[in-house]
Order: structure tokens, then C-alpha cells, then sequence
């Protein structure tokens, strides 16, 4: 007889329980009709924070109401959040695979060790659960919030794909996917794997006077004239300079080959295996390998 049992998916994210992009995929996810949802997301946003974890203090975990999912928004991180929630102390059964995302904005390059949408996937495969995180090319001024139901549409079918394989035990455990969908998703131009590339967006710091004047800082990398939120205070010791943010620009790649920012860009949704191990430059191994067999040779400090 055919096992009716259905696969489930834990999404994750880091800009926050009540994000559109979130929002949006479960309810592209509902609307197939073949997953069970499990939600575990930050009850604020928790952009750039990497994949910090919360190590000195419990964390909270309070049960939202998301119609069709099971559904929890928690105190910690997006790696806490994929941690806690693959656990078995939230949902009674761990997910066949962890979506994190929709991320309002892209996570290419260098960008990616920042960001916290990819450590909510990172941290379901240091945990050997399948895993990708999903984010959306948004341009303050030209995106809109449908954009992220037709970014959920056009990822449905990687999604599909890869749960087929996760049934079939052909997926690889080596590795977990980021994809990065385009500004124009009505039109994107289709798939395509690339790695990850050495773009970076470029920041610096600015001297600000007050509270108000240091604005808050979008998950998208540009800055809002909202103040930064209250229960934050920036001047509790007195007689300290107050600093703030500010975007320069986009280092971009000089890389002749298949980039994630460069494809993305191009209009691709740009499909990128990441692993938790950084592969360095072969040059930098032929380099240091001279260099630290010089080091053990040459005489030792104490006796310059």
C-alpha cells in the first residue's frame, strides 16, 4: 500500500515571524496541498546576525497562530530558531527539509557570512537535515510585497525536486542550497548553479548626535528615517561617541566565472551549494605552505 504520509517543511527566517516574505511562502506552500508546515522564526527581526547563537540565557518560544501551520515565534536567532525547532522539544516530528527565508534582499558573495537567513539553513545541515534559504532581490522603490508570493511560485518547483530526492535518498548530504531570486521575478530567466562569488556591500560609519539621527538599518541594506526601536538605547553611558551605519555601495565580482551576484543580476534565479567549510584559495595553500615550513627552520624568537 502507498505511504500516505506527508512531508513536512520547517520554515525559518531572520527578518522576523510576521516578515511578507515568510508570510508568503507558507502560504505558496499551503496552496500545494502536500506539505505539512512547521513554523520557527524570530518573533523580531534579526537581520545580519550571522549564525550567532544564544549560549547565556534560556530563550522564549510562544505559539502564534499561522492558519494551516504549526507555528511558534521565538526570543533567539535563526540558528537557534532551526536548532529549537528541529529539536523534538517544539514539533513532535523533525522536518524532512528546512526552508529559510524569504529574505528581503539578496544573499550573494561575501554577503552570506553575514547573513542570518542563510544560517538558518546552515544549521539545519551542520544537523544532516536538507536544507535552503530563499531570498528575494528587493529594490526599495521598484519591488513590492507580491513580489515575494511570485518568488515562493518560482521556487516551488526546486522545492518539489528536492523533497523527491530526500525520499529517495539521492540528495546530498554534503552540501545545502542558497537561491537568490531576481528584482524582475515575473521574468526571470530560468535556473542557474552558480558559486558563490566575492561581491560585498560596502559599509561605513558615521558620527551621529542622537538616537533619532542614527536610523535604523532594513534587512535590505538601505536605511530608513525611522528611529532606531526605543528599547534599544544608544547613549546608556555617558560621555560615549554614538556611531552609525551607513551603506557606501557594491564591491562587485572580477570573476569571469558563473557568480551568484553576477548571474542574479542578469535576471537568473541563482541556485548556489554552500557548505559550513570555507574552501580557500589554492594560491594561499601553495603560498603558506612554503611559508610555514621557513618558519620551522628559521631560528625561534627568544633567540633573535
Amino acid at each position: 500500500m502507498e505511504d500516505s504520509k506527508r512531508d513536512t517543511i520547517m520554515i525559518t527566517n531572520d527578518d522576523g515571524i510576521d516578515a511578507p516574505g515568510l508570510r508568503a511562502l507558507v502560504n505558496v506552500l499551503l496552496a500545494t496541498n502536500l506539505y505539512d508546515l512547521q513554523v520557527c522564526a524570530p518573533d523580531t527581526e534579526k537581520s545580519a546576525v550571522s549564525h550567532s547563537i544564544t549560549w547565556l540565557h534560556p530563550i522564549a518560544a510562544k505559539k502564534v497562530h499561522i492558519d494551516g501551520t504549526t507555528a511558534y515565534a521565538v526570543s533567539g536567532t535563526p540558528a537557534d530558531c532551526t536548532s529549537l525547532g528541529i529539536s523534538k522539544a517544539l514539533f513532535a516530528t523533525v522536518a524532512d527539509l528546512v526552508v529559510s527565508g524569504i529574505n528581503m534582499g539578496n544573499n550573494c558573495g561575501y554577503n552570506i557570512v553575514y547573513s542570518g537567513t542563510v544560517a538558518g539553513a546552515r544549521e539545519a545541515f551542520f544537523n544532516d537535515i536538507p536544507s535552503i534559504s530563499i531570498s528575494y532581490d528587493w529594490v526599495k522603490g521598484t519591488s513590492n510585497l507580491h513580489d515575494f508570493t511570485l518568488a515562493a511560485q518560482a521556487c516551488i518547483p526546486i522545492i518539489n525536486a528536492l523533497m523527491v530526492d530526500i525520499k529517495n535518498q539521492r540528495y546530498p548530504k554534503k552540501c545545502f542550497l542558497n537561491i537568490d531570486v531576481p528584482i524582475n521575478v515575473a521574468n526571470h530567466k530560468g535556473y542557474r548553479l552558480t558559486k558563490q562569488g566575492k561581491s560585498i556591500i560596502k559599509m561605513g560609519w558615521k558620527q551621529v548626535t542622537s538616537e533619532a539621527e542614527g536610523r535604523k538599518m532594513l534587512s535590505d541594506m538601505t536605511n530608513t528615517d525611522t528611529a532606531a526601536p526605543t528599547d534599544f538605547n544608544m547613549s546608556s553611558t555617558p560621555g560615549s561617541l554614538l556611531f552609525a551605519r551607513e551603506v557606501k555601495g557594491v564591491q562587485l565580482d572580477h570573476d569571469d566565472t558563473i557568480t551568484d551576484h553576477k548571474s542574479l543580476q542578469e535576471g537568473y534565479i541563482t541556485v548556489t551549494p554552500l557548505a559550513a567549510i570555507s574552501q580557500e584559495e589554492v594560491d594561499c595553500q601553495n603560498y603558506f605552505k612554503d611559508w610555514l615550513q621557513s618558519v620551522s627552520e628559521s631560528p625561534s624568537s627568544s633567540a633573535l
